[in-house]
Protein backbone atom coordinates (compact mmCIF):
# COMPACT_ATOMS: atom_id res chain seq x y z
CA UNK A 1 0.00 0.00 0.00
CA UNK A 2 1.31 3.43 -0.89
CA UNK A 3 1.87 5.78 2.04
CA UNK A 4 2.56 9.49 2.52
CA UNK A 5 6.09 10.59 3.26
CA UNK A 6 7.13 11.22 6.89
CA UNK A 7 5.70 14.76 6.99
CA UNK A 8 2.76 14.26 4.60
CA UNK A 9 3.76 17.61 3.09
CA UNK A 10 5.17 18.69 -0.27
CA UNK A 11 8.51 19.05 1.51
CA UNK A 12 8.79 15.27 1.66
CA UNK A 13 10.11 15.82 -1.86
CA UNK A 14 13.80 16.49 -1.08
CA UNK A 15 15.09 19.94 -1.96
CA UNK A 16 11.93 21.93 -1.29
CA UNK A 17 11.09 24.24 1.61
CA UNK A 18 7.95 26.32 2.17
CA UNK A 19 7.48 29.62 3.95
CA UNK A 20 4.31 31.46 5.01
CA UNK A 21 3.90 35.14 5.82
CA UNK A 22 0.50 36.19 7.18
CA UNK A 23 -0.92 39.66 7.85
CA UNK A 24 -3.78 39.23 10.32
CA UNK A 25 -4.87 42.86 10.09
CA UNK A 26 -5.29 42.71 6.33
CA UNK A 27 -6.42 39.05 6.46
CA UNK A 28 -4.12 38.00 3.68
CA UNK A 29 -0.77 36.36 3.16
CA UNK A 30 1.88 34.78 0.97
CA UNK A 31 3.12 31.20 0.66
CA UNK A 32 6.38 30.53 -1.18
CA UNK A 33 7.85 27.22 -2.31
CA UNK A 34 11.63 27.51 -2.56
CA UNK A 35 13.70 25.17 -4.71
CA UNK A 36 17.11 24.27 -3.34
CA UNK A 37 19.35 23.29 -6.23
CA UNK A 38 18.54 22.70 -9.89
CA UNK A 39 14.77 22.40 -10.56
CA UNK A 40 12.63 22.46 -13.69
CA UNK A 41 9.12 23.91 -13.72
CA UNK A 42 5.95 24.06 -15.79
CA UNK A 43 2.45 25.44 -15.38
CA UNK A 44 -1.08 24.63 -16.54
CA UNK A 45 -3.95 27.14 -16.30
CA UNK A 46 -7.58 26.00 -16.55
CA UNK A 47 -9.66 28.65 -14.78
CA UNK A 48 -11.36 31.51 -16.62
CA UNK A 49 -9.93 34.37 -14.53
CA UNK A 50 -6.24 33.76 -13.71
CA UNK A 51 -3.77 36.25 -12.29
CA UNK A 52 -0.11 35.38 -12.70
CA UNK A 53 3.48 36.44 -13.30
CA UNK A 54 6.42 34.78 -15.11
CA UNK A 55 4.33 31.87 -16.34
CA UNK A 56 5.38 32.24 -19.99
CA UNK A 57 9.00 31.56 -19.05
CA UNK A 58 7.87 28.05 -18.06
CA UNK A 59 6.52 27.22 -21.52
CA UNK A 60 8.37 24.23 -23.01
CA UNK A 61 9.44 26.20 -26.10
CA UNK A 62 11.20 28.90 -24.05
CA UNK A 63 14.88 28.56 -23.23
CA UNK A 64 15.07 29.11 -19.45
CA UNK A 65 14.83 25.65 -17.88
CA UNK A 66 15.46 26.44 -14.22
CA UNK A 67 13.11 27.70 -11.50
CA UNK A 68 14.03 29.04 -8.07
CA UNK A 69 10.67 29.57 -6.33
CA UNK A 70 6.91 29.64 -6.83
CA UNK A 71 4.80 32.25 -5.04
CA UNK A 72 1.13 31.77 -4.15
CA UNK A 73 -0.44 34.91 -2.73
CA UNK A 74 -3.60 36.69 -1.78
CA UNK A 75 -4.27 40.25 -2.80
CA UNK A 76 -5.44 39.85 -6.38
CA UNK A 77 -3.30 42.01 -8.70
CA UNK A 78 -1.69 43.76 -5.73
CA UNK A 79 -0.42 40.40 -4.52
CA UNK A 80 1.84 39.98 -7.56
CA UNK A 81 4.26 42.32 -5.77
CA UNK A 82 4.99 39.44 -3.39
CA UNK A 83 7.13 37.93 -6.15
CA UNK A 84 9.17 41.17 -6.18
CA UNK A 85 9.96 40.61 -2.52
CA UNK A 86 10.87 36.96 -3.05
CA UNK A 87 13.02 37.84 -6.07
CA UNK A 88 14.91 40.53 -4.16
CA UNK A 89 15.44 38.27 -1.14
CA UNK A 90 16.77 35.39 -3.24
CA UNK A 91 19.04 37.62 -5.33
CA UNK A 92 20.43 39.06 -2.08
CA UNK A 93 21.26 35.46 -1.11
CA UNK A 94 23.04 35.07 -4.49
CA UNK A 95 20.36 32.69 -5.80
CA UNK A 96 19.52 32.97 -9.49
CA UNK A 97 20.80 32.95 -13.04
CA UNK A 98 23.83 34.98 -14.09
CA UNK A 99 23.94 36.27 -17.64
CA UNK A 100 27.46 37.58 -17.08
CA UNK A 101 30.00 37.21 -14.26
CA UNK A 102 29.36 40.76 -13.05
CA UNK A 103 25.54 40.64 -13.12
CA UNK A 104 23.20 40.35 -10.19
CA UNK A 105 21.74 36.92 -9.55
CA UNK A 106 18.40 36.74 -11.40
CA UNK A 107 15.92 34.42 -9.69
CA UNK A 108 13.13 32.89 -11.78
CA UNK A 109 10.05 33.29 -9.58
CA UNK A 110 6.63 32.60 -11.15
CA UNK A 111 3.60 33.62 -9.11
CA UNK A 112 -0.17 33.27 -9.05
CA UNK A 113 -2.73 35.24 -7.06
CA UNK A 114 -6.11 34.65 -5.49
CA UNK A 115 -8.75 37.27 -4.74
CA UNK A 116 -9.27 37.97 -1.03
CA UNK A 117 -10.05 41.71 -1.19
CA UNK A 118 -13.61 41.40 0.14
CA UNK A 119 -13.00 39.25 3.21
CA UNK A 120 -13.30 42.01 5.80
CA UNK A 121 -9.61 42.72 6.41
CA UNK A 122 -8.21 46.25 6.39
CA UNK A 123 -7.36 46.95 2.76
CA UNK A 124 -6.78 50.70 3.21
CA UNK A 125 -3.09 50.42 2.35
CA UNK A 126 -2.96 53.44 0.05
CA UNK A 127 0.28 53.44 -1.93
CA UNK A 128 1.89 50.74 0.22
CA UNK A 129 0.32 47.30 -0.24
CA UNK A 130 1.92 44.78 2.14
CA UNK A 131 2.80 42.10 -0.40
CA UNK A 132 6.42 42.87 -1.23
CA UNK A 133 7.29 42.76 2.47
CA UNK A 134 5.23 39.59 2.90
CA UNK A 135 7.15 38.00 0.04
CA UNK A 136 10.48 38.73 1.74
CA UNK A 137 9.12 37.42 5.04
CA UNK A 138 7.95 34.18 3.41
CA UNK A 139 11.52 33.50 2.25
CA UNK A 140 12.86 34.11 5.76
CA UNK A 141 10.27 31.70 7.20
CA UNK A 142 10.94 28.83 4.78
CA UNK A 143 11.27 25.38 6.35
CA UNK A 144 10.50 21.74 5.68
CA UNK A 145 7.64 22.00 8.21
CA UNK A 146 4.86 24.55 7.91
CA UNK A 147 1.30 25.19 9.05
CA UNK A 148 -1.88 24.23 7.21
CA UNK A 149 -5.24 25.97 7.20
CA UNK A 150 -5.96 29.71 7.29
CA UNK A 151 -2.35 30.87 6.95
CA UNK A 152 -0.16 32.38 4.25
CA UNK A 153 -1.87 32.66 0.89
CA UNK A 154 -4.90 30.87 2.35
CA UNK A 155 -5.46 33.29 5.22
CA UNK A 156 -8.37 35.15 3.61
CA UNK A 157 -9.59 32.52 1.17
CA UNK A 158 -12.98 30.80 0.93
CA UNK A 159 -14.03 27.47 -0.53
CA UNK A 160 -17.52 28.12 -1.79
CA UNK A 161 -19.22 29.44 1.34
CA UNK A 162 -16.78 28.25 4.03
CA UNK A 163 -13.18 29.01 4.90
CA UNK A 164 -10.52 27.93 2.45
CA UNK A 165 -6.84 27.64 3.29
CA UNK A 166 -3.48 26.02 2.67
CA UNK A 167 -3.22 22.24 2.33
CA UNK A 168 -0.42 19.84 1.52
CA UNK A 169 0.14 16.09 1.15
CA UNK A 170 2.66 13.62 -0.23
CA UNK A 171 2.83 10.06 -1.55
CA UNK A 172 5.85 7.76 -1.55
CA UNK A 173 5.89 5.68 -4.75
CA UNK A 174 9.01 3.73 -3.74
CA UNK A 175 12.52 3.57 -5.21
CA UNK A 176 13.19 7.17 -4.19
CA UNK A 177 10.19 8.53 -6.10
CA UNK A 178 8.24 10.99 -3.95
CA UNK A 179 5.31 13.10 -5.13
CA UNK A 180 3.82 16.01 -3.19
CA UNK A 181 1.26 18.80 -3.51
CA UNK A 182 0.57 22.16 -1.93
CA UNK A 183 -2.58 24.20 -2.53
CA UNK A 184 -4.22 27.52 -1.69
CA UNK A 185 -7.94 26.78 -1.92
CA UNK A 186 -10.30 29.64 -2.84
CA UNK A 187 -12.79 28.20 -5.41
CA UNK A 188 -16.34 29.22 -6.14
CA UNK A 189 -17.22 25.52 -6.02
CA UNK A 190 -17.70 23.41 -2.91
CA UNK A 191 -15.30 20.83 -1.51
CA UNK A 192 -18.16 19.16 0.39
CA UNK A 193 -20.84 16.78 -0.82
CA UNK A 194 -24.52 17.72 -0.30
CA UNK A 195 -24.44 16.31 3.24
CA UNK A 196 -22.15 19.20 4.20
CA UNK A 197 -19.72 16.86 5.97
CA UNK A 198 -18.14 14.52 3.43
CA UNK A 199 -15.37 15.81 1.20
CA UNK A 200 -15.63 15.05 -2.51
CA UNK A 201 -12.05 13.80 -2.20
CA UNK A 202 -12.96 11.16 0.40
CA UNK A 203 -11.99 8.10 -1.73
CA UNK A 204 -8.37 9.31 -1.79
CA UNK A 205 -8.01 10.06 1.92
CA UNK A 206 -5.19 8.40 3.88
CA UNK A 207 -5.19 7.98 7.67
CA UNK A 208 -8.16 10.30 8.27
CA UNK A 209 -6.04 13.27 7.21
CA UNK A 210 -9.20 15.32 6.67
CA UNK A 211 -11.50 13.79 9.25
CA UNK A 212 -12.32 10.36 7.87
CA UNK A 213 -15.99 11.09 7.16
CA UNK A 214 -17.68 8.78 4.65
CA UNK A 215 -20.90 9.38 2.68
CA UNK A 216 -24.17 7.69 3.49
CA UNK A 217 -27.31 7.42 1.41
CA UNK A 218 -28.68 10.92 1.01
CA UNK A 219 -29.29 13.63 -1.52
CA UNK A 220 -28.63 12.70 -5.14
CA UNK A 221 -25.63 14.39 -6.72
CA UNK A 222 -27.43 15.74 -9.77
CA UNK A 223 -27.50 19.53 -9.31
CA UNK A 224 -24.46 20.94 -11.17
CA UNK A 225 -24.32 24.04 -8.93
CA UNK A 226 -26.28 23.23 -5.77
CA UNK A 227 -25.31 26.39 -3.85
CA UNK A 228 -26.14 28.83 -6.66
CA UNK A 229 -28.58 30.94 -4.67
CA UNK A 230 -26.37 31.20 -1.61
CA UNK A 231 -23.28 31.93 -3.72
CA UNK A 232 -25.12 34.75 -5.49
CA UNK A 233 -26.34 36.18 -2.17
CA UNK A 234 -22.82 36.03 -0.74
CA UNK A 235 -21.36 37.90 -3.72
CA UNK A 236 -19.16 34.99 -4.74
CA UNK A 237 -20.26 34.93 -8.39
CA UNK A 238 -17.80 37.54 -9.64
CA UNK A 239 -15.48 36.53 -12.49
CA UNK A 240 -11.89 36.35 -11.26
CA UNK A 241 -12.84 36.51 -7.59
CA UNK A 242 -12.16 32.83 -6.90
CA UNK A 243 -9.42 30.34 -7.69
CA UNK A 244 -7.41 27.33 -6.62
CA UNK A 245 -3.62 27.71 -6.83
CA UNK A 246 -1.41 24.65 -6.54
CA UNK A 247 2.12 23.33 -6.76
CA UNK A 248 2.89 19.66 -7.35
CA UNK A 249 6.41 18.26 -7.15
CA UNK A 250 8.28 15.04 -7.87
CA UNK A 251 11.76 13.81 -6.97
CA UNK A 252 12.70 12.95 -10.56
CA UNK A 253 14.41 14.96 -13.26
CA UNK A 254 11.87 15.68 -16.01
CA UNK A 255 12.00 17.88 -19.07
CA UNK A 256 9.84 21.01 -19.22
CA UNK A 257 7.45 19.22 -21.57
CA UNK A 258 7.16 16.26 -19.18
CA UNK A 259 6.64 18.61 -16.25
CA UNK A 260 3.88 20.32 -18.22
CA UNK A 261 2.17 16.94 -18.68
CA UNK A 262 2.35 16.34 -14.90
CA UNK A 263 0.78 19.77 -14.27
CA UNK A 264 -1.99 18.96 -16.75
CA UNK A 265 -2.70 15.59 -15.16
CA UNK A 266 -2.62 17.13 -11.68
CA UNK A 267 -5.51 19.40 -12.65
CA UNK A 268 -7.67 16.28 -12.36
CA UNK A 269 -7.11 16.53 -8.62
CA UNK A 270 -9.15 19.74 -8.63
CA UNK A 271 -11.98 17.95 -10.42
CA UNK A 272 -11.89 15.16 -7.82
CA UNK A 273 -12.10 17.59 -4.89
CA UNK A 274 -14.15 20.64 -6.00
CA UNK A 275 -17.56 20.91 -7.67
CA UNK A 276 -17.81 22.79 -9.98
CA UNK A 277 -14.24 23.62 -10.95
CA UNK A 278 -12.46 25.48 -13.78
CA UNK A 279 -15.43 27.85 -13.93
CA UNK A 280 -15.38 31.33 -15.49
CA UNK A 281 -15.24 32.68 -11.93
CA UNK A 282 -12.00 30.83 -11.10
CA UNK A 283 -8.37 31.21 -12.14
CA UNK A 284 -7.23 27.64 -11.42
CA UNK A 285 -3.47 27.32 -11.88
CA UNK A 286 -1.19 24.33 -11.22
CA UNK A 287 2.61 24.54 -11.21
CA UNK A 288 4.77 21.42 -11.47
CA UNK A 289 8.31 21.24 -10.04
CA UNK A 290 10.71 18.43 -10.88
CA UNK A 291 14.12 17.72 -9.45
CA UNK A 292 16.12 15.07 -7.66
CA UNK A 293 17.76 11.83 -8.60
CA UNK A 294 14.99 9.23 -8.99
CA UNK A 295 15.43 7.36 -12.29
CA UNK A 296 12.27 6.80 -14.34
CA UNK A 297 13.95 5.08 -17.27
CA UNK A 298 13.55 5.68 -20.99
CA UNK A 299 11.13 4.86 -23.81
CA UNK A 300 7.88 3.13 -22.88
CA UNK A 301 9.03 2.67 -19.28
CA UNK A 302 9.52 6.43 -18.95
CA UNK A 303 6.06 7.15 -20.33
CA UNK A 304 4.53 4.64 -17.91
CA UNK A 305 6.33 6.22 -14.96
CA UNK A 306 5.35 9.70 -16.12
CA UNK A 307 1.71 8.56 -16.19
CA UNK A 308 2.09 7.15 -12.68
CA UNK A 309 3.61 10.41 -11.42
CA UNK A 310 0.86 12.52 -12.97
CA UNK A 311 -1.86 10.32 -11.49
CA UNK A 312 -0.21 10.44 -8.06
CA UNK A 313 0.07 14.23 -8.33
CA UNK A 314 -3.67 14.46 -9.01
CA UNK A 315 -4.44 12.25 -6.01
CA UNK A 316 -2.12 14.28 -3.76
CA UNK A 317 -3.72 17.51 -4.92
CA UNK A 318 -7.25 16.23 -4.27
CA UNK A 319 -6.20 15.23 -0.76
CA UNK A 320 -4.44 18.57 -0.19
CA UNK A 321 -7.56 20.53 -1.18
CA UNK A 322 -9.74 18.65 1.32
CA UNK A 323 -7.03 18.93 3.96
CA UNK A 324 -6.75 22.71 3.45
CA UNK A 325 -10.44 23.24 4.21
CA UNK A 326 -10.49 20.69 7.01
CA UNK A 327 -7.58 22.41 8.76
CA UNK A 328 -8.99 25.90 8.18
CA UNK A 329 -12.35 24.98 9.71
CA UNK A 330 -11.25 22.69 12.55
CA UNK A 331 -10.79 23.97 16.12
CA UNK A 332 -7.10 24.52 16.95
CA UNK A 333 -5.47 21.69 18.87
Amino acid sequence: MYRPGPLNLITDVPGLVVGHATDERVMTGVTTVLCQGDWTGAVDVRGGGPGSRETEVLAPENFVDVIHAVVLTGGSVFGLAAADGVTAALSHQDVGLRLSPASLAIPIVPAAVLHDLTNGGDKAWGLNPPYQALGRASVAAASTTFALGAVGAGRGSKAGLIKGGIGSTSLDLGDGLMVGALVATNPVGSVLMPDGQTYWAWPFEIDKEFGGHRPSAGEPVTDPLPELGRLRAAGRLTPGANTTLAVVAVSARLTKAEAKRVAMMAQDGLARAIRPVHAPFDGDTVFALTGGTADIGEGTERLMQLSRIGSAAADCLARAIARSVYCANSPPT
